[in-house]
């Protein structure tokens, strides 16, 4: 790596302009000689491209018509930045607040071992200041296979030490350009959900570890671009779910996913009946038999350029 490390923060988006230009002044105010913005559109129809080109002529831009999924809209900022030659890629939901340290600290972290792969900070909900959305994430087999520590804590001080995780969530991770060669790019095959935790399993089994830096703080709007309990997410998501477990779970863990799913879906059924959504249910299960039954194609894979990098070249 280079004596002042190199990092492309790439901020995905669809049709998400307003949270977009405050995203990238939030990180704009970063004091990172080394660190390059890079905005990926991902099919939006909003005028995002152009309203970002106006208020931010330094950012790097990249255009997709089609709205490629989060995996494909990411995919396209990481093979640019991999064969730009970063050091290190830094992926980012558009609707979050960075604070001006935040690459600084996760620099701290993962600079202490060339195995840490990945790298997440404090997140904080954004319009709950002191409030916890995620400490670092676990990992489980039930009818959803992440959980954020924290969530929902206020902070006093109780995930206050830097430590391995089993995954960070994808609305902030600092990743190690040798981490993200050796494990590929994101799995496209998600639509929405699971596609930062199935990266940090491979990841993991490539030879990596995965970690929280307490002290890199970021407020995140919890995803209003997605919507709420909704038939179109939680079809989404289930599916996400489905694909993962069967992608990773051993036996006793396919058990834990089934029966807790046998248990979740009525009770979800009972309780949106008074709210008359009982849609998002009937849609959650279909997502979950999507998931179950689909095929699952190979990953799309680096070229021999992307990986090399131009010093290389």
């Amino acid at each position: 790596m280079s004596a002042l490390p190199r990092i492309a923060a790439i901020v995905l988006n669809y049709n998400g302009r307003e949270l977009t230009l405050l995203s990238l002044g939030s990180l704009a105010r970063i004091p990172h000689p080394g660190l390059t913005l890079v905005h990926v559109d991902n099919g939006s129809t909003d005028g995002s491209t152009a309203a970002v080109v106006a208020a931010f002529p330094q950012v790097h831009q990249i255009r997709t018509e089609p709205n490629l999924g989060i995996s494909g809209g990411l995919n396209l900022g990481i093979r640019w930045a991999l064969a730009a030659g970063f050091d290190w890629l830094m992926l980012l939901n558009n609707d979050i607040e960075a604070d001006p340290q935040l690459v600084a600290e996760l620099l701290a972290v993962a600079e202490r071992d060339p195995r840490i792969g990945c790298v997440g900070p404090k997140t904080f909900y954004y319009a709950d200041r002191a409030r916890l959305w995620s400490a670092g994430g676990r990992l489980r087999f039930r009818e959803a296979v992440t959980s954020e520590r924290g969530m929902g804590e206020l902070d006093r001080g109780r995930w206050d030490r830097d430590e391995e995780v089993a995954y960070v969530n994808g609305c902030c991770m600092l990743i190690r350009r040798e981490a993200m060669v050796a494990t590929g790019l994101w799995d496209p095959v998600y639509h929405v959900g699971v596609e930062d935790a199935d990266w940090c399993v491979r990841m993991r089994r490539a030879g990596f570890t995965c970690w929280y830096a307490h002290r890199a703080r970021l407020w995140h709007m919890v995803s209003p671009s997605v919507g709420g309990y909704t038939p179109g997410r939680t079809f989404r998501t289930a599916r996400s779910t489905a694909i993962f477990v069967r992608k990773y779970a051993n036996p006793l863990q396919w058990a834990s996913f089934l029966a807790w799913s046998a248990v979740a879906l009525p009770a979800a059924y009972l309780r949106e009946l008074p709210r008359r959504n009982t849609a998002a249910v009937t849609a959650k299960l279909r997502g979950l038999l999507a998931g179950l039954r689909e095929p699952l194609p190979p990953l799309p894979e680096l070229t021999a350029a992307e990986k090399r990098g131009p010093a290389a070249a």
